[in-house]
């Protein structure tokens, strides 16, 4: 059963720390949501111990200094990990051999910005690439055309950022890496994802917060990415309704009832909690 709550505050004293996503749950991609600052200020007052795990194709760095700048203050968090910093982290210790990449990035730049202090290579060249590091989507076209050339290569592809769709400023929402990605897997294509719903980064948070997977909240917008991962994680839930289902629970009168309903519909699992915004 999903259980209805005010703020986060109300459930806090039941977990040893809360895991928040970040587009979606603290802003819209420019602007923090309005009660989010207070909330996680009240929360960090009260002693909870607060991290972010973000299905972003950027390094962890990268993403704090962001959400610094949107006026969230770095010492409310603990930790800050991406999905783009476990990929990192897994060439770093080689775990991941490929070297060479061919990327697929947002804006020009991206991708060498996130490859510093790594040993690897970019090119233009899908025939020189040992792989292909999807990262976000600049040019969609593009994309397409450069995925295409990759499966008539064979060549597997490194996918930093899961998610099929993300919420924007003014509720629009738009396509996101993990779409395309799951379309190279369907045609046949190798594809490794680095981040939610996959257990890796679920554990990676675990260890370094060392908490057990029970007393551990996540808070997230996604049903497929947040809700599920933590489900199979072993973690609790809370499900943030006006992020990437905004216009489902617009004019919700039974969030709860609306929630299970749509859980039954997509076959994701159902969250413990849920909250209109973060407050």
């Amino acid at each position: 059963m999903v259980v209805q709550i005010g703020t986060l505050l109300q459930i806090a004293p039941r977990y040893d720390a809360i895991i928040l996503d970040q587009w979606g749950v603290l802003h819209d991609g420019t602007t923090p949501y309005p009660a989010a600052q207070s909330a996680l200020a009240q929360l960090h007052k009260a002693g909870v111990r607060l991290a972010v795990l973000s299905n972003s194709g950027k390094r962890a760095a990268l993403n704090a200094a962001r959400i610094e700048s949107m006026g969230f203050a770095p010492e409310w968090f603990e930790l800050v990990m991406t999905s783009g910093e476990a990929l990192w982290q897994d060439i770093q210790t080689r775990a991941v051999t490929d070297r060479v990449f061919f990327p697929i990035e947002a804006a020009s730049g991206d991708a060498l910005s996130w490859s510093d202090g790594i040993e690897v290579a970019f090119t233009s060249e899908m025939s020189r690439a040992d792989a292909v590091l999807l990262m976000g989507l600049g040019d969609a076209g593009h994309a397409h055309r450069a995925l295409d050339e990759a499966l008539a290569r064979a060549l597997p592809v490194y996918c930093t950022n899961p998610d099929r769709a993300s919420p924007r400023a003014g509720g629009v929402t738009v396509p996101s890496p993990g779409a395309l990605a799951h379309a190279y897997a369907a045609a046949g294509g190798t594809v490794r994802f680095y981040g939610k719903p996959h257990l890796a980064v679920f554990r990676a948070i675990e260890r370094a917060l060392g908490v057990a997977p029970n007393r551990l909240l996540m808070v997230g917008d996604s049903l497929e990415h947040d809700i599920a991962g933590a489900a199979a994680a072993g973690w609790h839930s809370a499900f943030i309704e006006g992020g990437l289902h905004r216009a489902t629970f617009a004019a919700c009168e039974d969030a709860p009832a609306s929630l299970q309903a749509l859980c039954h519909e997509t076959g994701f699992a159902l969250p413990d909690f849920t909250l209109s915004t973060l407050r």
